[in-house]
């Protein structure tokens, strides 16, 4: 790795190995056999991963992880059909929004920044609303770094016999899920997150049957995914012109995910990664936005102090200096910044971001521990 390369700290893109890199140092022709046989690859160890060998087929799609979002959407979802989209952050906002763009009538439990939509609540809406079809939910909503509770979730659609859908986009690999026994109708997620690789294409694990019968739903020509997946069912190939390099890329990663033991060894990576940072964090003052329940391995939301010498652009402008890039804070509740747990990111690297932070602080001329923050919401309780 170039060493001059900060580290990202953030919810993907994310900082990559070096043989990562290296694997998109060659040209591939996208009709190759070679290449193709490099993207069939990819596509049985994702359907492995989640669980749905048997059961479900996996399409990947060009673009950033929300094409992939919107392709999913477009091609399950019927016209006239009523989908429950579970929101707390940005990411369920934005699925609302994409199904206002396709023109898909919806109806939203949304909990705010920092509560998680609960499986109790879920059944009550499904009861009191039969022609719902299916939920839509984001695995780990990374605007606020929670983990919403995938499993009660899917029990409320089971026994009401409704589809799940589920944005995994910064959870998949790193959170097990198994989308035969959820069950999940469909699972979309990204390159570029929890395996480690780089942007340039989304993915879709997707029921067989549902798809098959989706033939002629969607909405975009670019982003149908039963045509994307029927071409590829019959040639081996992308429709259109495929992201070579990202694919060879992300191949590597998931021989590197297998490696470090898969699901099981990425998330106590990522896991000791957010406690190793959260005890630092806490150390030096920061109060984190979530309870410790719902704090997700992926990124976590620290309340920004409160001070008038805090000030977030020279903040993250003293922690780059030292080497790492943090997120900006995506919040309507409180004044914040996101700090990732993923990517090639160890004990070293967690360290020093946590140094990088104090250092940070005393630019600023905040003491330390740093002022606690007056403008969280009164019911924000943390450990």
């Amino acid at each position: 790795m170039n060493q001059k390369d900060p580290y990202l700290l953030t919810p993907g893109p994310l900082t990559t190995s070096a043989t990562v890199k290296q694997a998109m140092l060659h040209d591939w022709g996208s009709w190759d056999d070679n290449f193709n046989g490099m993207t069939a690859d990819v596509c049985r160890r994702l359907l492995a991963v989640a669980g749905g060998s048997d059961t479900h087929v996996c399409v990947p799609m060009q673009g950033s992880g929300t094409f992939a979002v919107e392709a999913t959407l477009g091609t399950l979802i019927a016209p006239e059909s009523l989908t429950l989209v579970l929101m707390n952050g940005a990411y369920g906002q934005r699925i609302g929004k994409i199904l206002d763009t396709l023109g898909r009538a919806y109806i939203a439990i949304d909990k705010g920044d920092y509560h998680p939509p609960r499986g109790d609540e879920v059944a009550e809406v499904l009861a009191a609303n039969p022609a719902i079809a299916q939920v839509v939910v984001v695995h780990c909503e990374t605007s606020s770094g929670i983990l919403n509770p995938i499993e009660e979730i899917a029990e409320a659609c089971r026994q009401a016999g409704k589809r799940l859908i589920i944005d995994s986009m910064s959870a998949f690999g790193a959170l097990p899920v198994n989308v035969a026994e959820l069950p999940c109708a469909a699972l979309v997620s990204s390159a570029n997150k929890c395996f480690e690789g780089v942007p340039g294409f989304g993915f879709a694990i997707v029921d067989r049957a549902l798809l098959a019968a989706s033939a002629g739903q969607c909405h975009s020509l670019s982003l149908d995914l039963y045509e994307q997946w029927a071409y590829m069912e019959k040639t081996g190939q992308w429709r259109y012109t495929p992201p070579t390099h990202v694919v060879a890329a992300f191949l590597q990663a998931m021989k590197e995910h297998e490696a470090e033991g898969g699901v099981d060894g990425r998330l106590a990576r990522y896991t000791r990664n957010r406690d190793r940072l959260v005890a630092g964090m806490r150390e030096l003052g920061f109060r984190t936005l979530l309870v410790d329940e719902w704090l997700s391995p992926i990124i976590t939301t620290f309340l920004s102090p409160q001070s008038p010498a805090f000030d977030f652009r020279r903040f993250y402008d003293a922690i780059k200096a030292h080497g790492f890039v943090i997120y900006p804070g995506k919040l309507t509740v409180a004044d914040s910044f996101r700090v990732g747990c993923i990517g090639q990111l160890h004990d070293e690297q967690i360290d020093a971001v946590i140094s990088a932070i104090a250092g940070a602080c005393q630019e600023l001329g905040l003491p330390l521990p740093v002022p606690a923050p007056a403008d969280a919401p009164d019911d924000l309780k943390n450990a």
